[in-house]
């Protein structure tokens, strides 16, 4: 266990560099494969789509709080992404991930080759993968009701964006957030409903910390590192 990471269980940082490195190979992939096919669209629009896919973000997430956890590092992002909160956040947003993919958007279209295996990746082997990291190699009993109301930030900020992209550019992320052929109402309910989902996951992630918690044993306080 590293000195400077005191929720990091021994064998935690081996892992977190396996769960960094199949998100990035993930990513690079997709990305590689988005703007081979970007064609008449552009690199750049290729591009504004990519980032704009919240699977990729979440990814991204996992890779930046995986990898610098691996890497013991001690940059200002390093502490921010070690707190528990983080981690767990970034533990709500690949489930949802994962959730979201599994039951709505994987009937939507049918990724073949290279493709299938990004897609896998991003969508499957990355949130197993990271869930475990954080279940198994990271102490619990840290969290608290106020967790989660930081952790609505992300999916907040990201369906502004979305919505103001789209209005902009005249496409969407995803078909549920389509406001052009669906309506403001009809949008507006889809995003009630999608916050909903991230309360009701962010309360069972809450809910596992606490038993893992408890099972662990008393919480030994920290003043050095607020969370």
């Amino acid at each position: 266990m590293a000195p400077d990471d005191p929720d990091l269980r021994p064998g935690g940082r081996r892992f977190a560099a396996l769960v960094a490195g199949v998100a990035v190979t993930a990513l690079v992939l997709r990305y590689g494969l988005a703007l081979a096919a970007a064609g008449e669209v552009g690199p750049a629009r290729a591009t504004a789509r990519y980032v704009s896919d919240f699977s990729v973000l979440s990814n991204v997430l996992v890779a930046l709080t995986a990898g610098l956890a691996a890497a013991a590092s001690q940059r200002p992002l390093a502490r921010l992404l070690a707190r528990p909160g983080a981690r767990a956040g970034v533990g709500l947003y690949i489930l949802v991930t994962f959730g979201l993919y599994f039951l709505v958007l994987r009937h939507l279209w049918r990724p073949r080759g290279l493709l299938w295996w990004a897609d896998a990746g991003l969508h499957y082997a990355v949130p197993l993968l990271y869930l475990v990291w954080w279940t198994c190699a990271i102490d619990h009993g840290h969290l608290n009701r106020r967790h989660l109301l930081l952790w609505l930030l992300f999916p907040l900020a990201y369906l502004v964006w979305s919505i103001a992209r789209g209005a902009w550019a005249g496409e969407y992320p995803y078909p549920f957030l389509d406001v052009g052929a669906l309506g403001v109402a009809a949008v507006a309910a889809d995003a009630v409903a999608g916050i909903a989902v991230f309360v009701l996951v962010g309360f069972a992630v809450l809910r596992i910390d606490r038993a893992f918690g408890r099972r662990e044993g008393p919480v030994t306080p920290r003043v050095a590192r607020p969370h």
